[in-house]
Parts: C-alpha cells; sequence; structure tokens
C-alpha cells in the first residue's frame, strides 16, 4: 500500500506545481505591477519613502512579498515576485507615473508633454481658500474639546480607528483642524483612489458649461455602432448604470485589475467591454466607466495640448490646487478613475468648490444647477451614488450623518466629505482595509462636534 502511495506522490507534486501555476501565473502582473505603480507615484509624486510604502500601503496579502527597486537617476522602480516582474516609469513631472505594459517607455516618455503655469504662485502669502495663509480664529460654535477628541480616536491606529495618515475639517470656508501622521506633512501629496471619479465628473461640467459636450447625446465609438452599446452617453457612464459588463473585485483576476495593471489604453479596454444590461436600470460599481469617460473627452477635444491644460487652466488653477497631478496610462489618457495626488488643503478645496455649487470666490466654475445633478440618486443605485459622487440619501453607511452629505470616495479609505446642512467639508485619507475604521462614527462625531445641538 505504502509503495503505491509512493508512486503517486511524484503525480501530487507534479500536480499542485501546475495548479500553483495556473493559479499565480494570471496574477503576477497584478500584484508586481501594484507594488511598482504605487511604489513609483509614492516616492516620485507624493513625497514618500520606500520604508514608510513598503511598510503600510505595500504591506497585505502577495504584494508585501515583493522585491522592489527604485532607479532614482532614471525614476523607475521594478517589482519582481516569484517569476514575474513589472516596472513603472515617471511619464513626465507633471503627469505622473505609469506602468510599462503593451507601450514602450520611449514612446511614454516622449509623447508631447506641455508644460503648464502652476497658480497661484505665491500661495503663503494669499488667504485661504486661495492660498495658505490660514486664520487663527476658529468660529465660537466648533466645540475645540469635542472635535480633538474625535481627532485623536481616528489617529489611535488601533481597530476601529486603524491606518489615518491625515484629517482636515474646513467649516464655514475656514480650516479648524488639520492633523498629520507622524512623518507626514502638510507637503505630501495623497493618493485619491477613486476620489478621482469626483474630479473628472468637474471636467465633464466644465465642458458643458463651455457647451463643448451634451451628456446625453451618444457617444458615438466606432466599436459601439449599431449594436446595443450604441446609445450609452455620459450620463449613463457618470451614474456607472451604462449596462456594460464589468467585474470590480479587487482580489483576483478581475476587469478593475486587468485595467490597472496590465493594459496601456484603460478606456479601450473598457469600452470593448460587451453589454449586460439595459442602459440606466442595473447599477454596477465599475472604474471602467470613467476612464471610457476620460477617452471620450481626449477624442472629443481631439487636441492633446488643450486636454491636458483642461485640468490645470480651468479647475486646479482656478482654485488654488497647487499640488494636484493627475496621472495618465500608458496611452497618455488621465486615469480618471483612480490616480490623482493632491495635498490635504487642495483636496479640501475641492470639497468647497462643491459645497458651494460649483462657485468659486463669486467665479461659477461648473455649470448652475451642476452640484444638484450630481447629488441626484442614480437608478438602481438604492440612494447610495449620484453622478460620480457618493451619497447619503439612503443613510446605509451613514446613518447617523445628514442624508445630504455626499462625497468622493476612494479606496481603502479615502474621503473628502461634503455635509450642505452643516456647511462642512471633510478630508480622510489613509489606509484602513474594510471593517478597519468606523467612519460613520468619526464623521458624526465631527459634525457634532460643529452642531451642539445633536
Amino acid at each position: 500500500m505504502k509503495v503505491r502511495i509512493r508512486r503517486f506522490i511524484p503525480l501530487i507534486v507534479l500536480a499542485i506545481v501546475i495548479g500553483g501555476y495556473i493559479y499565480m501565473d494570471p496574477l503576477l502582473p497584478i500584484i508586481t505591477g501594484y507594488s511598482a505603480k504605487n511604489l513609483a507615484s509614492g516616492v516620485f509624486v507624493a513625497g514618500r519613502t520606500q520604508e514608510s510604502m513598503e511598510a503600510t500601503d505595500l504591506n497585505f496579502s502577495f504584494i508585501k512579498f515583493n522585491s522592489n527597486k527604485i532607479d532614482w537617476e532614471n525614476k523607475t522602480v521594478k517589482s519582481r515576485f516569484l517569476w514575474g516582474s513589472s516596472k513603472a516609469i515617471v511619464v513626465d513631472d507633471g503627469y505622473g507615473c505609469s506602468l510599462v505594459n503593451d507601450y514602450k517607455p520611449g514612446e511614454m516618455k516622449d509623447h508631447p508633454w506641455p508644460e503648464i503655469k502652476i497658480l497661484p504662485e505665491n500661495p503663503d502669502t494669499i488667504p485661504w481658500p486661495m492660498g495658505d495663509l490660514i486664520s487663527d480664529t476658529i468660529p465660537s460654535e466648533v466645540d475645540k474639546e469635542k472635535l480633538n477628541a474625535v481627532l485623536n480616536e481616528a489617529f489611535a491606529d488601533t481597530i476601529p480607528s486603524k491606518g489615518t495618515f491625515a484629517v482636515m475639517v474646513v467649516y464655514k470656508g475656514q480650516p479648524v483642524a488639520e492633523r498629520y501622521k507622524d512623518g507626514l506633512t502638510p507637503d505630501n501629496k495623497f493618493l485619491s483612489w477613486s476620489m478621482a471619479k469626483s474630479f473628472t465628473n468637474a471636467i465633464v461640467g466644465i465642458l458643458v458649461k463651455d457647451s463643448l459636450i451634451d451628456i446625453h447625446q451618444p457617444l458615438g465609438f466606432e466599436e459601439w455602432a449599431d449594436d446595443e452599446r450604441e446609445p450609452i452617453t455620459l450620463n449613463y457612464l457618470m451614474h456607472i448604470n451604462s449596462g456594460l459588463k464589468w467585474n470590480e473585485d479587487y482580489g483576483n483576476n478581475s476587469d478593475v485589475n486587468i485595467m490597472l495593471h496590465k493594459i496601456g489604453d484603460m478606456g479601450q479596454y473598457t469600452l470593448e467591454k460587451p453589454y449586460q444590461y439595459p442602459a440606466d436600470s442595473v447599477w454596477i460599481y465599475s472604474s471602467g466607466s470613467t476612464n471610457i469617460v476620460c477617452k471620450y473627452l481626449r477624442e472629443k477635444i481631439n487636441n492633446d495640448a488643450a486636454y491636458y491644460a483642461i485640468p490645470r487652466e480651468r479647475l486646479f488653477n482656478k482654485i488654488g490646487m497647487r499640488s494636484a497631478v493627475w496621472e495618465v496610462d500608458a496611452s497618455g489618457t488621465f486615469v480618471g478613475s483612480s490616480y490623482l495626488y493632491a495635498t490635504m488643503r487642495d483636496y479640501a478645496r475641492f470639497g468647497l468648490l462643491f459645497l458651494n455649487k460649483g462657485n468659486w470666490l463669486g467665479e461659477q466654475i461648473l455649470p448652475e444647477g451642476w452640484v444638484d445633478y450630481v447629488t441626484t440618486e442614480a437608478k438602481g443605485s438604492d440612494g447610495q451614488y449620484g453622478a460620480f459622487f457618493w451619497l447619503n440619501l439612503s443613510g446605509k453607511d451613514y446613518p447617523d450623518v445628514p442624508r445630504d452629505m455626499f462625497c468622493c470616495r476612494g479606496h481603502d479609505g479615502q474621503y473628502i466629505y461634503i455635509v450642505p446642512s452643516k456647511e462642512l467639508v471633510v478630508v480622510r485619507t489613509g489606509f484602513s482595509k474594510k471593517g478597519e475604521f468606523d467612519y460613520n462614527k468619526f464623521l458624526s462625531g465631527i459634525v457634532e462636534s460643529i452642531d451642539t445641538k445633536l
């Protein structure tokens, strides 16, 4: 009997090896790509150290087993795990980092990246919100002791308050709290993850105001001609109920992981997805939808210099977001789903723009009524989503927070909360896996600290 078992041992071992290879091979570009891309952007864009990134952002699952090598002279990062490897490069100082996949580094770097002037030039001498000259005066109705207690708990770094990098609270247009984890400062840029979707919304709004696009018109992609996808509009894509098939599971070889870690032209990958449901009926969260929007805008503008200038000249410079870096994919299109970097103060400025209905110091940046459109429930979302913004109409995730709260929300705990009824903007960044941070308690505590009647 033992002899028979021994005969099968080599076959069993072979089966295990083959099975392991079949399982791991498609995941390796994701494992190594995630590490290379995020480490490159972390050190070359966000101003973080390799040690800090590897101790927090890259310290989970298979990602933590990568061997990462930074080439400081050529501004590249290479990550290896088992037989897989990925390389990320700085495409251009103003456009961040991208993975080298189906594009060559030369053609990525040689793309004509226009140099755009960053304004205002002297933010330290300009009063908030356009500049960084912030008053020490805090509105009398703010309960400083209660607010500090909420912040102390948020930075406890134990469940259910684990992983906070930074918090900024702006009440009635005035910063009333700003705190950072040890080793991080107001100069550090923080990754947006899916908060970038809300910035894509703003760019769409600006072009609508210019009458350059109509969000209710079919997009006219050649790939969608004469099939069920032909009627899809920007409106459906921004409500994430376009009907395109999509898998947003970050834990496997899913559509979102393939798009972000294996594909150079992310918008093209998504627009080739098949039709699954009638448009404007079923809500399925899809990062790919946002990258179709970015691809469409680039093709519609049909001038790369003008396309790259719009976020800087029409949004960031207008509201004092000097730090913002919106990264591009290997094809040169903004990654509107996931990859924008900015400081906490600049994220707060973006929140203020939407708190003030798209008006900035008297100038209407977004169309009249655009924020009302943004905060109108997407069909099929059960009151949780508008147009590239999350809503609290159902109170499902935030039962103790006013129902008019809406927010930009990013993977692993990035938030810009906007609470119009309380004249409040709260920005929170960090690295918190599911269940590690109580966002309802955090935000409701801040609301209570500025509204003692609650």
